[in-house]
């Protein structure tokens, strides 16, 4: 098969949900508060396609600096090449 370079690439097992744990989201995960300066680790799950970010911050940690009615903001260090630069 041809090689894809689509933004969801080679992530069949990243974003999969865990053994006997698909379906909904429990609500209490849209309920939880975030405050600006919380420590955070962004996960995206496979069953939420809206909002889903992209797999390179999948794990990371990072610092809300936004929060608003539908998402939070959260800023990661990412190395780029001999510079780490703060993605928003």
């Amino acid at each position: 098969m041809p090689h894809s370079y689509g933004y969801r690439a080679r992530t069949r097992y990243l974003f999969s949900r865990p053994f006997r744990r698909h379906g909904p989201i429990h609500l209490s995960t849209y309920l939880r508060t975030y405050k600006i300066g919380d420590y955070v680790d962004v996960k995206g799950d496979g069953s939420i396609q809206k909002g889903m970010p992209f797999k390179f911050y999948h794990g990371r940690t990072g610092i809300v600096w936004n929060v608003t009615k539908r998402a939070v903001g959260v800023e990661v260090n990412k190395q780029v090449r001999n510079r780490i630069i703060k993605k928003r």
